[in-house]
């Protein structure tokens, strides 16, 4: 699983002129989801998530968890997380997983964040997706569970 978050000031979804989701000061998190992915990824990807600390203290420093602020978070399905670029001019996508799993595996991923006390926005998965942010500081940050585990 791939998560590329951004800390915002505000962020939105917006479906065929519908805004699906839209939060203020928080996480905007693009969730790439791959082949070998489950629900215990989600789970720890999710823990780890709610735990980080990126967002500014009293001093200016970037010590402070999402709770600290009561941030929300904007979850957006992302399977081009997963491009493939080293062959070519066009991105292969096989290491992402597609269809109906992919699609459990990321409601899965945001109920285990609302049951980190944390409130979730949603994108449509597999919807063309317009998405709007103010990325704060800018910080992004790119955690993936290949990596951390």
């Amino acid at each position: 699983m791939r998560l590329v978050i951004q800390k915002v000031s505000e962020a939105s979804c917006t479906v065929e002129g519908k805004i699906t989701g839209q939060i203020e000061n928080g996480y905007m998190v693009l969730v790439g989801i791959g082949l070998d992915d489950n629900e215990e990824i989600a789970e720890k990807m999710a823990l780890k998530l709610s735990k980080l600390r990126i967002f500014d203290d009293e001093q200016g420093k970037i010590n402070l968890s999402i709770y600290d602020v009561k941030g929300k978070i904007l979850s957006i399905s992302q399977f081009t997380l997963y491009a493939d670029c080293r062959k070519g001019n066009r991105p292969s996508f096989t290491d992402a997983l597609g269809g109906e799993r992919a699609l459990e595996l990321y409601r899965y991923f945001n109920e285990c964040l609302r049951k980190l006390d944390l409130e979730v926005e949603e994108g449509i998965f597999g919807a063309e997706m317009k998405i709007a942010l103010v990325n704060e500081g800018p910080i992004t940050i790119v955690l993936d569970s290949e990596e951390l585990w």
